[in-house]
């Protein structure tokens, strides 16, 4: 697991290996899933993510700030890709029971609650820019959920 990085710059949270580790035979039987492709939709993802997070938190971050729970985001950048790129392009929306449609509620409902579990715990995001996170820096938001009738 590593990010993909230009000279100082990370611009993915994963790698295509990553995304494979998860669901092999996707790629076996569909030639079409390159490494130069499913990096770019890696990339894709990864500003998606970022979006998300500005938003979230309320504040822009800048993607190489975040120096702890980097498993965790390659996780979160894959559930996000298998979902919203790559299973779409084999999903047949014709009928529930497709393996790659039930595979989308899968990584969807993963994503979901990896994402907000960051979100809650705001512990890997290094604000003063020293290079270490440490205690106190954390970027979290408390949200209350409740239901309004």
């Amino acid at each position: 697991m590593a990010f993909i990085s230009s000279s100082t710059t990370v611009l993915s949270f994963a790698e295509y290996a990553d995304v494979t580790a998860a669901d092999q035979r996707l790629f076996e039987s569909n030639e079409g899933l390159t490494e130069d492709n499913v990096e770019d939709l890696l990339i894709r993802s990864t500003e998606r993510i970022m979006t998300q997070l500005d938003n979230t938190l309320g504040r822009t971050l800048d993607i190489d700030n975040i120096q702890d729970r980097q498993n965790d985001f390659t996780d979160l950048c894959v559930y996000h890709c298998m979902h919203y790129y790559i299973l779409p392009k084999f999903a047949d929306f014709g009928t529930e029971e497709n393996a790659e449609v039930q595979k989308m509620g899968y990584y969807q409902n993963k994503f979901e609650n990896l994402f907000n579990e960051l979100v809650a715990d705001g512990d890997w995001y290094d604000l003063d820019e020293d290079g270490t996170v440490e205690a106190g820096e954390e970027v979290s938001v408390y949200v209350n959920l409740k239901r309004v009738r």
